[in-house]
């Protein structure tokens, strides 16, 4: 069954984001004073920033990842609603909820704004309590979300990301590659002579020494942006970007080292006295005209 994520656990773990300014939110309005009255609303509880047209909003979103975005429709060149039209077919930006601030009263202007994924829909001139409140609530929704969606892309053994997560992961750093034409590295690591494993020391035994060998790969990897998940079976993945292969030749290196230090005896191995992996790398600069699998 699906973990329940209560609401005091989401109230309680938005306070702790508020504190260490982690909720990101993007203010996007061609009217510096706009950005300035809603920057003093918010940014005492959150980590604000700022684009004054659609192109450089946009791009902000791709490169930053906010948590909530509030979008006025009026702008020059590329308009809100282009940017939200923009922001909503592309896989990096998708899930990122929009809110337009903005002037235009009509129904059909608002209609138009949700249609396009607008999760709401705020008119000026605002209270600023109430811009405060839904900024809140839309953003303590967006984590309830975000928990369920990382309890459903969790391996329950490993506690690493799953493959539906890795699939995920490799779509978007492959969109950034393409963007910034930066080389992206693959390592595919498999545990040595696991059946044997298995068949000598028990299927817990195995359980545990996965276990382990995840909690290596995890302390193996030094960047944020770099990513392990379980890929099935023995078999795991780490997708590192803006890695070259001598990059992949010293990530490799030091993945070897580490599930060495465990020292898990494999007495049934023909390979080493301790359970072992091989790695492969693939390396290269994502294009359009490639696809990741």
């Amino acid at each position: 069954m699906a973990k329940v994520v209560k609401r005091e656990y989401l109230v309680d773990k938005m306070r702790e984001r508020s504190a260490d300014s982690q909720a990101r939110v993007l203010l996007v309005d061609d009217s510096p004073e706009n950005i300035q009255v809603l920057g003093t609303i918010l940014q005492s509880d959150y980590r604000v920033f700022f684009a004054t047209d659609g192109k450089r909003a946009f791009s902000l979103a791709q490169n930053e990842s906010p948590d909530l975005i509030l979008l006025d429709v009026v702008m020059p060149e590329m308009d809100g609603y282009a940017v939200c039209r923009a922001l909503k077919q592309d896989d990096s930006t998708r899930d990122i909820p929009v809110i337009f601030v903005t002037a235009k009263d009509d129904e059909r202007d608002e209609a138009m704004g949700l249609k396009l994924g607008a999760i709401d829909y705020i008119i000026k001139p605002y209270s600023a309590a109430i811009v405060r409140a839904r900024v809140r609530n839309h953003l303590m929704y967006k984590m309830q979300r975000d928990e369920l969606e990382r309890l459903s892309t969790m391996d329950s053994l490993t506690q690493l990301p799953n493959r539906r997560r890795l699939q995920s992961a490799l779509s978007t750093e492959w969109g950034r590659g393409t963007r910034s034409q930066l080389p992206l590295t693959l390592l595919m690591i498999d545990v040595d002579q696991f059946k044997l494993y298995n068949d000598t020391y028990g299927h817990p035994a195995g359980d545990e020494c996965l276990y382990r060998i995840a909690t290596a790969l995890r302390g193996a990897l030094r960047r944020p942006a770099d990513l392990v998940a379980r890929a099935g079976g023995e078999e795991f993945v780490c997708l590192l970007p803006e890695t070259d292969l001598v990059g992949a030749r010293i990530t490799a290196q030091r993945i070897l080292k580490c599930i060495m230090e465990l020292k898990l005896p494999h007495s049934a191995s023909s390979i080493s006295d301790w359970v072992s992996v091989s790695i492969g790398a693939a390396v290269t600069i994502p294009s359009r005209h490639l696809k990741p699998d």
